[in-house]
């Protein structure tokens, strides 16, 4: 059976890939199994200059996932270049640095030292506040997802992907934008923005207030903003949002991206990449499929 997939020019051995944000940078999960078992990694959200991240409570359980405010808690680029990348690329998965910034010069800066530095893909997280615009995200409106876009191609060496915010009006409007500003491909979605409280102390649990929430609850709205996108570029699509199994999985590639990616699991279950590939594999079996590729975008609607 043919696993294989190919993301606008680099190929996946198959087509998991670990979430940005929920998988660090491997370490950890490498202790327990051979993460060489993923298509890919896309590491911890990486900016230019190293970051604190916000105070504590980040992480809220919700009843069907959890919300975050982690803050881009990481190293920095030339941290993560030194003491992480070296140890990563031996691992024989594909590498996507993911890349965060509150200007456009810092997501070029960070993007220029990656592409540099030999990582496979650059995914291009564009959910961040644009400090120069009052704060407003960067990948809520078709003009400054296009500025942005437009900005890292010009010193991106590698494959550029665009990761996509769902708290739009229209997410078809920032995916056409970003691929006629030069995306190689795009992926979605990032989280939806929720609220948890203390009912006793009458206080929100994060001490941002808002987070991101992520996990099962998001499904439905990803994979159908991951069928509108796939129907309306045409460069490839990433889906991700809420797969906890095999199946999730293959509802995705049905809806029409090219590979998927794996967060929140990863959080509840520590093995959830082996175990989602596996049982992909046993339903591609089960449906007498002998690659892949046959799944993405075969959804039926009439």
């Amino acid at each position: 059976m043919d696993m294989s997939t190919d993301l606008c020019g680099v190929r996946l051995k198959n087509p998991l890939i670990a979430a940005s944000g929920t998988f660090g940078f491997g370490r950890e999960y490498d202790e327990l199994y051979d993460i060489s078992c993923w298509g890919g990694i896309s590491v911890k959200g990486l900016t230019n200059e190293p970051r604190a991240g916000n105070p504590p409570h980040r992480i809220a359980e919700t009843a069907s996932g959890m919300l975050n405010s982690v803050g881009l808690q990481n190293p920095g680029a030339d941290e993560f270049i030194r003491s992480e990348l070296p140890w990563l690329s031996r691992k024989g998965t594909v590498v996507i640095a993911n890349v965060a910034g509150s200007a456009i010069e810092d997501y070029c800066e960070a993007v220029r030292k990656l592409s540099d530095a030999g990582v496979d893909m650059i995914e291009l997280n564009i959910s961040c506040p644009n400090v120069r615009q009052g704060g407003v995200q960067f990948g809520t409106r078709p003009e400054s997802a296009a500025e942005v876009t437009g900005a890292v191609r010009r010193c991106c060496g590698r494959p550029l992907m665009v990761k996509l915010s769902p708290n739009v009006s229209d997410i078809t409007a920032i995916a056409k934008a970003a691929e006629e500003a030069g995306a190689d491909a795009i992926s979605l979605i990032n989280t939806l923005t929720g609220l948890a409280i203390d009912a006793r102390t009458r206080r929100p649990i994060l001490a941002s207030v808002t987070g991101g929430l992520s996990g099962p609850a998001i499904k439905p709205a990803a994979l159908r903003m991951v069928w509108q996108t796939a129907n309306a570029v045409s460069v490839p699509v990433v889906g991700m949002g809420g797969i906890e199994t095999g199946i999730d999985a293959a509802e995705f590639l049905i809806a029409g991206a090219r590979a998927v990616m794996i967060g929140t699991a990863n959080i509840r279950d520590p093995y959830a990449g082996p175990r989602i590939l596996s049982e992909l594999e046993s339903f591609m079996e089960e449906e007498g499929l002998s690659g892949v590729n046959e799944l993405a975008g075969s959804l039926r609607t009439n």
